[in-house]
This record gives C-alpha cells, structure tokens and sequence, in this order.
C-alpha cells in the first residue's frame, strides 16, 4: 500500500508534463485560426514548453539536493498554476509562448523531483519495479490527457482546457502540501553553491555509461515527440479524423505503453535490464522504420497505426530502464542526475518539435523519418556507449576461469 500511494502521488507529479503538452493537441488547429497565426508558429507553443521543461529541470534538481525535496516542489507548483492562469487567457500567440515557458519551469520541478524521490526511496531492480509501475499512473496521461482535451472542445473553448490545468494544479500543490512526505533527510543534503554544482554536472557528463543511457532515453523520446508534435495534424488533417476520434487513437497509443510498462515491471529482475532496455529500444526503430514504409507506399490509416502503436508503445519499457540504469550509479545526486536526464530528454524533444513545425503536417511521411531517426540513435547511443569496459585482470580472471 506505501509503495502504491508513492505512486499514485509521484505519478500525479511526473504527470504534469505530459497533460500540459498533450491536452490541448486536438485544439490547435482551431488555436490557430482564434489566435489568426499559422500551425508552424502555434507548433512553437510545443517547442518553448519541452526546452523550457528542461531549462527548468536543470536548475530545480540541485535546488531539490540542497533543500529536500518538498519547498522546491511547492513552489514549482504554485508557477505552474500561475502560468496556467495566464494561458487560459493569452490574448495573443506571444503572450501564450512566454507563458508556456513559464508554466514548463513550474511542471519541472513535478518532473524532476519525482524521480529523485523515486531514487531516494527505492534501488536496484526495485527501483526498476516502482518506475514501470510508475508507468501505469503516468502513462495515463497521455492517453487520458487528448480524450479529456477532445471533450472539453465540445463545450468550451481551448481557453478551458488550460483552466482544467490550473484546477489539476491546484489539487497536486494541496496534495504536496498535506500528503507527500519529504524523502531527502537533511543529512544527505548537498550545499547550493553553484561551483559544486557545475562539478557535479561535469562528473555526470564525464561518466560515459550515464550519457549512454541518459542519450538512449532522450533520444527514444525525441521519437515520440516528433509524433506528439506532428500527429494532431496528421492524423486530422491528412487523414480525416475528428478530434475525438484523433484523441482515442492518440490514446490506444497511450494504453500500449501502459501495458509494455506494466510487463517489464513483471519481468524486470529475472530479465537483465540492459536486455529490456534492448528490447524496447529495437522495436521503437523498427516501429518508426514500419511508419515510414507504410507512409511511402501509402497504405493508408489501416498501414499506419499498427507501426504507429508499436513505436509509441515501446517507450513504455524504454524509460523506467534507461531511466533506472542511470540514476543507479549516483545515489548521492539524484536530484542533479535526474535533473540531467529531464534536460537531455526534453532538449531532444523540442529539437524534434521544432524539425516537427518546419516540415509541416502536409503528408505522414516527414513525421516517420523524424521518428526513425531519432530512434536509430537511441539504440546505436546505447550499443557504443553503455557497454562497460573490461579491465585487463578482469579478463585474465574470465580466460582462467
């Protein structure tokens, strides 16, 4: 019951990313004729909150190993609702940018804070177990987030979508408040000098293996962005789906991640995690490189989604392993290094929103070979850089044996 409601509630913070980008996607193409801009600059919208989810999570993860967990995350809470604020009233497509930025500093501290909790909580393959269980709660957002944004157009505006985001903001800061307990003992605490924190960054990018998996998650993630960021167009405009039903295929793709999360927590421990890293990382590529087969040969809707579902849904046994495996090494930084995974995941993925918004939505085509290519260097990151090295005794001692 304690590790559920670790789950229920870190979930709900690691949430806060993914509903606050992928809510209000059935709504842009009527955000840009209300805010009279076209879909490459509304697409920027994307790009400024997932750099500004990153730029945010490298600055609130050693606050979190300075000052515990719980005041940066308060407070991080209370921008996002703020932001939130001003979204649901953006008189104008510059207004709304800058207030996304800001709303994504708020999100981060959500973000990044949940998988130092997780690391202070919980190590090994029970800290593998938690974040695939993690999955379940988080991987809900996705699915649920389009389907709710799809409704709510069918009685209100896309203003009311981001007031359903102040109102979810509002519950998580009184569950921060009153619920979540701190998970960093102030003894473990590390001093906020800014010199010992830029050591710190440059041990983690120093350390060969962390990058391999920190690049093999951020990269496999990419992917997926470069379909977040292109699919609304996509899926409705060249392909005919209303936004409702866009939200429920956008939501399938969703519920496979859930279920590939929830079957690598179930295998995890009697499978190497590295093999299900593996795992993930082929059928996200080879996923990508079906899309791009079915978009060229134009195979149509009934070609496009199997491909589509199984990239999409391989992140669900990508993530709590690249993500366990990096964090593992640094138990005494968790909220740096997993500040350093949020800025390799979420830089990665407002480079594929921007490639995203520049070749446009005019064809599936352009969106597959993104995704292909993103995860083509997820899994070569992996194969080159995560294999540890052999020391010479250590080979020596494997001959004779």
């Amino acid at each position: 019951m304690r590790t559920a409601r670790h789950a229920l509630i870190l979930g709900g913070f690691t949430a806060f990313g993914p509903l606050a980008v992928d809510m209000y996607l059935p709504a842009l193409p009527s955000m840009a004729t209300d805010l009279r801009t076209g879909d490459a600059t509304l697409q920027i919208t994307l790009a400024a909150f997932v750099v500004g989810l990153g730029l945010g999570q490298l600055v609130i993860g050693p606050l979190s190993d300075a000052f515990g967990r719980r005041r940066p995350l308060l407070a991080g809470v209370a921008v996002f609702i703020a932001a939130s604020v001003v979204c649901t009233v953006s008189p104008s497509i510059e207004v709304l940018i800058a207030a996304r930025v800001v709303q994504a500093f708020g999100a981060a501290a959500g973000m990044v804070i949940a998988r130092a909790a997780v690391r202070d909580l919980y190590s090994g393959v029970a800290m593998a177990r938690f974040f695939s269980m993690l999955m379940l709660v988080t991987g809900l957002a996705p699915i649920l987030a389009p389907v709710i944004g799809g409704q709510l157009l069918a009685i209100a505006s896309w203003r009311g979508i981001f007031a359903a985001l102040t109102v979810f903001g509002g519950v998580l800061l009184v569950v921060a408040a009153f619920v979540l307990p701190e998970t960093l003992p102030s003894r473990l605490r590390k001093p906020a000098r800014p010199g010992a924190i830029v050591r710190t960054y440059g041990t983690l990018l120093r350390d060969r293996v962390f990058v391999g998996y920190a690049l093999a998650g951020g990269l496999a993630f990419a992917a997926l962005f470069s379909y977040i960021s292109n699919s609304s167009f996509v899926l409705q405009e060249v392909y005919g789906l209303s936004p409702q039903q866009y939200s429920l295929v956008f939501g399938t793709g969703g519920l496979g991640l859930v279920l590939a999360g929830q079957v690598n927590g179930r295998i995890v421990g009697r499978v190497p995690q590295r093999t299900l890293l593996r795992i993930g990382l082929v059928a996200g590529a080879a996923g990508s490189l079906g899309l791009v087969a079915a978009t060229a040969l134009d195979l149509g809707l009934t070609g496009v989604l199997p491909p589509l579902f199984l990239a999409v849904s391989s992140i669900g046994m990508i993530m709590p392993n690249a993500t366990s495996l990096a964090l593992a090494d640094h138990p005494d930084t968790a909220g740096t290094a997993s500040a350093l995974l949020g800025v390799v995941q979420f830089s990665s993925g407002g480079v594929a929103s921007a490639l995203a918004g520049i070749v446009g939505g005019a064809s599936a085509l352009p969106m597959a070979a993104i995704m292909t290519a993103f995860g083509v260097l997820a899994l070569l990151s992996f194969a080159v850089l995560t294999r540890r090295r052999v020391r010479p005794v250590q080979q020596y001692a494997t001959a004779q044996a």
